[in-house]
């Protein structure tokens, strides 16, 4: 049979969607927004504030001005690369053989992408080196959120309560919160007369919802040494992200493109390297909707 591709083609549609939706399974960000696709050059998406209430007129009235502020958040995707060797054998091997390497490659480069997605939009971090990244810049979370809370364990529920009331005070609802492990343990710790408040989090479940907000528990909530342990806020309308659709593979038959003196050359070897680059985007569009809780955060 003819390979299923050879160098410098396009990851195969049908794996460009599943790997998507692995990322929405794994990454917070993704699990409170669902995402959408994004053009290689970006968009531009606008906020609209309306300055003030709605007014009632009567017959034969004047009208006042009700006044708009209008802000817009270019989204432009940036690149994200992932890479594995594997046998050559891939080369040669039917159609069969290479899809199932593929869509377990493409399994396991989505869980990279997704904890990426997370650690870059957070915490402004290359995933891989875990330093601020001059491409994401001030493009994150930690850089332009500014309500706070102090995160005190025994106090976890209350945490959240001072979280929502500064982001309601930018006159919104927060519909979703993205919480780490150590505030989800802390919320199953606490009790009253003897008995678990919050037993739907209990021996590390991930319940999904919490007092009518979606929820998401994960590591890169304080991954890259961040001191937060939960953010909150309209993820649902003041934060965008998305992905565009075409993910180029490259099929690397020689020499040492991942730089592993250890690994050697691939083809003294009898390897091939896969590498995918995909291109993800996002933009916190009113981070005065969302507020942040953490360890010694407010000075």
């Amino acid at each position: 049979m003819a390979n299923v591709l050879t160098k410098g083609e396009l990851l195969p549609e049908h794996l460009v969607s599943e790997m998507f939706n692995k990322v929405r399974g794994h990454s917070s960000l993704a699990a409170l927004n669902g995402g959408m696709p994004l053009p290689f050059n970006g968009i531009k998406e606008f906020t609209f504030t309306l300055d003030k209430e709605a007014d009632i007129v009567a017959e034969n009235g004047a009208k006042s001005n009700g006044g708009a502020t209008v802000a817009a958040k270019t989204i432009v995707p940036i690149k994200f690369e992932y890479g594995a060797r594997v046998s050559d054998e891939f080369l040669y091997g039917t159609e069969e053989y290479q899809l199932s390497v593929l869509e377990q490659f493409t399994e396991a480069a989505a869980k990279k992408f997704a904890r990426g997605l997370d650690l870059a939009a957070f915490h402004g971090v290359n995933p891989r080196t875990g330093s601020a990244s001059a491409v994401v810049g001030n493009n994150n979370f930690d850089a332009v959120i500014t309500n706070k809370v102090n995160y005190v364990a025994a106090s976890a529920d209350t945490n959240i309560e001072s979280a929502l009331a500064l982001v309601e005070a930018a006159d919104v609802m927060a519909n979703g919160i993205a919480m780490a492990p150590t505030m989800r343990s802390a919320l199953a710790a606490l009790t009253a007369n003897g008995v678990r408040k919050y037993p739907e989090f209990a021996f590390g479940a991930n319940p999904g919802a919490l007092g009518g907000m979606k929820i998401d528990v994960n590591p890169t909530v304080n991954g890259a040494s961040s001191p937060d342990v939960a953010i909150l806020g309209d993820f649902a309308n003041a934060f965008k992200w998305g992905y565009a659709k075409e993910i180029p593979l490259e099929v690397i038959e020689y020499g040492n493109p991942d730089n592993d003196d250890e690994a050697g050359d691939l083809k003294g070897h009898n390897q091939v390297y896969l590498r995918a680059e995909a291109y993800i985007g996002w933009g916190i569009l009113a981070p005065e909707f969302f507020a942040r809780i953490g360890t010694s955060i407010v000075q």
